[in-house]
């Protein structure tokens, strides 16, 4: 086991909506135990001044992820968490930083090797809300005959689909501060490199998980085999409603002392 007073460089990486502000009690967490934590704001969420709808592609949005990724050392390695559609960005990260990445972690996120190439990876790896109705606010900036251009969870959803198990306080504040996200994302397709499973990958399992159901992510890690896979008996978003056992899992799956 490696000691924690080594202090690891963490990269947290939200998801669709979301921002670096999710990631506050993990941080807290990994930073109390002597680790270096980075949450970039992906562009046009967080506190990042970009439009989603000016967000046409993967290599946009992920920019100031890239920045930090291009940043490091050149012996520096990082142990790169993502949540939810936070997993194509970390799986963009693994095609071009594959040598800067010691783990990678998926949270209930999207891990598709090679991005939506086919039908199957979209019935996998796009959350299927069918049945809570009509959730989503569409912007067409580019025109209604044209794909929209931005996606939103409308307010009456959030709590039920993303939060169901959180503390209510959480689940306020977080109403106030998600973003619209770029509808450009289930559209990401990867090109296929060499070296893409240098990395050691984790997957963490939320069982109670109204946005990507249990059955998409036994799916997406049975098609792309993790190192490991842990599981939590959570709601989507566990760095609010379990963020201890999550901190104690990343551990885990870092192969750290919590």
């Amino acid at each position: 086991m490696e000691e924690v007073t080594e202090g690891h460089h963490f990269v947290l990486v939200h998801g669709a909506g979301h921002g670096a502000w999710c990631w506050f009690k993990l941080r807290c967490l990994l930073e109390a135990s002597g680790h270096r934590v980075s949450c970039p704001d992906l562009a046009s969420a967080g506190i990042h001044p970009a439009d989603p709808n000016s967000i046409l592609s993967i290599d946009e949005y992920d920019a100031p992820l890239f920045s930090i990724m291009s940043a490091l050392p050149e012996h520096e390695k990082v142990i790169l968490v993502g949540h939810s559609a936070g997993g194509l960005s970390v799986t963009h990260a693994l095609h071009v930083f594959n040598n800067k990445i010691k783990v990678a972690i998926f949270v209930a996120a999207t891990m598709l090797p090679w991005g939506y190439q086919t039908e199957e990876d979209i019935k996998d790896g796009v959350p299927d809300l069918s049945r809570f109705g009509d959730v989503y606010e569409l912007k067409y900036n580019m025109g209604p005959n044209n794909p929209p251009t931005s996606v939103a969870l409308r307010k009456e959803f959030q709590r039920k689909i993303l939060y169901q198990l959180n503390p209510i306080e959480d689940s306020t504040l977080a109403s106030m501060l998600l973003r619209p996200w770029p509808a450009t994302l289930p559209s990401t397709r990867f090109h296929k490199v060499e070296g893409l499973e240098q990395a050691r990958r984790v997957y963490i399992k939320t069982t109670h998980d109204n946005m990507v159901n249990p059955q998409q992510q036994d799916a997406m890690i049975r098609r792309w085999p993790p190192d490991e896979v842990l599981v939590m008996e959570t709601d989507h978003s566990p760095f609010f409603s379990a963020p201890m056992e999550l901190f104690k899992l990343v551990m885990k799956a870092s192969h750290l002392r919590p």
